[in-house]
């Protein structure tokens, strides 16, 4: 029996008039990677944020290990991370000094070692020493991947990891994760606008559009069901119906 590791039970967002999450619910297994997709402003990153604990929802709950996420954040994030496009690491401070900033937030036991692991596994060294603010957002997307690996998370909530990435990096930084996802059995949940990236990663996705999940499946399942070529082309009905 597949354990779920995350439950999301008749979630919803409203900020003032808009309704931007509408009772949305889905389970995560254990060591599944499940893919989120939708267009821009559809409610994904606000889905994520109320998953981390970060945003109150208006109604619903996130149960996380049978946990609530509101009633269990500072335990439960001790065993997740995550990574976003609209939440920067501080500009000032090196690459170096952010990933040993957040390992002593999560009291990482040999920090230095971890650091350097994750910045030679990454490709971070040569900038290692820069401003995160002076750097390019391919670069700092690769740092945040690194923060986001620093306490070695049973659970991941992934925004548009490998977003501003040439096709070299992102293909690379694709392969850490699937390694990562295999080698520690954790749980991911990838949002993400590249379709290739989804097919390649994910376990099930889910379709999201205007704060609704209208339609999940195995991509293959999707691509069958709607008739397509591939998960891009199913995207594209399903945001222009």
């Amino acid at each position: 029996m597949n354990e779920k590791i995350i439950q999301v039970k008749n979630l919803s967002k409203q900020f003032g008039n808009t309704l931007a999450v509408k009772c949305i619910s889905f389970n995560i297994n254990k060591s599944n990677i499940i893919g989120l997709l939708g267009p821009n402003g559809c409610g994904k990153s606000t889905t994520i944020g109320m998953m981390l604990g970060l945003i109150k929802p208006s109604s619903g709950t996130v149960l996380v290990n049978g946990l609530n996420i509101e009633n269990n954040r500072t335990s439960l994030l001790e065993k997740m991370n995550f990574i976003s496009p609209y939440i920067e690491l501080p500009k000032k401070l090196t690459v170096e000094e952010n990933l040993e900033v957040y390992g002593r937030l999560y009291g990482v036991k040999n920090l230095k070692d971890k650091v350097s692991d994750l910045m030679e596994k990454l490709n971070l060294n040569d900038f290692k020493s820069r401003k995160t603010g002076e750097l390019s957002s391919g670069q700092k997307n690769r740092v945040s991947l690194a923060k986001a690996l620093v306490n070695d998370p049973e659970i991941l909530l992934l925004d548009e990891p490998t977003a501003s990435l040439d096709p070299d990096v992102g293909d690379y930084v694709r392969s850490f994760i699937e390694n990562y996802a295999s080698i520690k059995g954790a749980t991911i949940l990838l949002a993400s606008h590249n379709m290739n990236e989804v097919e390649r990663l994910c376990h099930q996705v889910l379709m999201m559009k205007n704060g609704k999940i209208i339609d999940k499946g195995k991509s293959n399942d999707l691509i069958n069901k709607h008739g397509r070529k591939n998960l891009e082309e199913v995207f594209l009905k399903i945001v222009r119906e």
